[in-house]
């Protein structure tokens, strides 16, 4: 029983079983050796199904220690995107150029969206130079221990187009044998399918064999950026965390140009018309004259007459009685007249007494 429990485990762990554990993204070229101008034939498999892929000739690169310098080490010019099927496979043609550092130089393999992958298989640019790569400033090696994460949130600045801002923190850890000092990581923003844009971040600190830290990096985009963002943290060639990011739109920035559009126009408006109201004639009866109405005719009083002797001027007269006079009557005798009232007899009255009358000659 011992035994053939022995040889089990052996099988597992000899050549063929690791070699069955290792399960992940892997990339093959068609020759190993090509010249500027030619091509290559780029196989990949272990990949994310319908994954976008980007193919570059990078220099200054070793499987081990990936390509020194990011994708500064590459020629991006001659890059080709490739997508993989449903089984996580591909397979295209990749035209051979010289990157711009010197050589040893990998086929560099990298996923553009979601998840991070890479992968690296060397390939030599006939004609192109060599030279030594730098030498590892310590033996230590980063491992990331726990999930990364943003953390931060924007404002009410953010919300009129201020960049926004956060802070990408990790738990890593020293697998190497040597002491890690101010690691210096790569920080990438990219957004869509867009490639990333890298900045430098250093960590001030040291990270001895064994132990853990936790890292705090700052990632800012550029003003008014807003739509899905994938932030990336590279140290040593290697990408340690791909963290998506979602950023809101600004629409502060939105609302002010609403609001300018409705505002300009109304004041504009309302100046030409004072710019019109003031420069326009004048016509009697229009709408910038008020209509006036006739006043009525005053008749002139006629001044009182004055007295001969200089004093205030003597009242005016009553009104002249009338009455007219018959011809046959005197003015004292006229019937209707103070006298003709007082004389004349009045049967009905019996208080009045009857006045005898004269007889004249005969």
């Amino acid at each position: 029983m011992l035994p053939a429990l022995a040889a089990l485990l052996l099988a597992l762990t000899g050549p063929a079983g690791q070699a069955g554990a290792a399960v992940g993204p892997a990339v093959k070229l068609s020759v190993s050796q090509a010249g500027t101008g030619g091509s290559v034939t780029v196989s990949g498999t272990g990949w994310r199904p319908r994954a976008l892929l980007m193919m570059l000739v990078c220099g200054r690169a070793t499987p081990a220690r990936g390509v020194i310098g990011g994708t500064n080490s590459c020629a991006n010019g001659d890059g080709r995107a490739v997508t993989t099927d449903a089984d996580g496979r591909f397979s295209r043609k990749l035209p051979v150029a010289e990157p711009p550092v010197p050589c040893p130089c990998v086929v560099h393999v990298a996923t553009v969206t979601g998840a991070g992958a890479e992968a690296d298989t060397v390939l030599e640019v006939a004609g192109h130079p060599v030279s030594p790569l730098p030498a590892e400033r310590s033996a230590g090696r980063l491992a990331v221990l726990s999930d990364t994460r943003l953390t931060g949130s924007g404002g009410l600045l953010t919300w009129f187009g201020a960049p926004p801002s956060r802070t990408l923190v990790l738990t890593v850890g020293n697998t190497g044998a040597g002491a890690i000092e101010n690691p210096v990581f790569r920080v990438g923003t990219a957004h869509g399918v867009f490639a990333p844009e890298w900045d430098e971040r250093q960590w001030h600190g040291t990270l001895q064999p064994g132990k853990k830290a936790q890292i705090e990096l700052p990632v800012e985009l550029s003003a008014g950026a807003h739509g899905d963002y994938t932030v990336t943290l590279r140290y040593a060639g290697r990408v340690l965390a791909v963290q998506p990011w979602a950023v809101g739109r600004p629409w502060g920035v939105t609302l002010f140009w609403i609001l300018l559009c409705l505002v300009v126009p109304a004041a504009l408006f309302r100046v030409g018309m004072a710019v019109v109201d003031r420069v326009r004639p004048r016509r009697p009866g229009g709408a910038g004259h008020r209509r006036r109405l006739p006043r009525p005719a005053v008749r002139p009083r006629p001044p009182l007459p004055r007295s001969r002797t200089g004093g205030p001027p003597a009242p005016a007269a009553a009104p002249a009685d009338t009455t007219p006079t018959l011809p046959w009557f005197t003015p004292d005798s006229a019937p209707g007249g103070p006298a003709g009232r007082s004389s004349a007899p009045h049967d009905d009255s019996p208080t009045s007494p009857t006045t005898p009358t004269t007889k004249g000659p005969t």
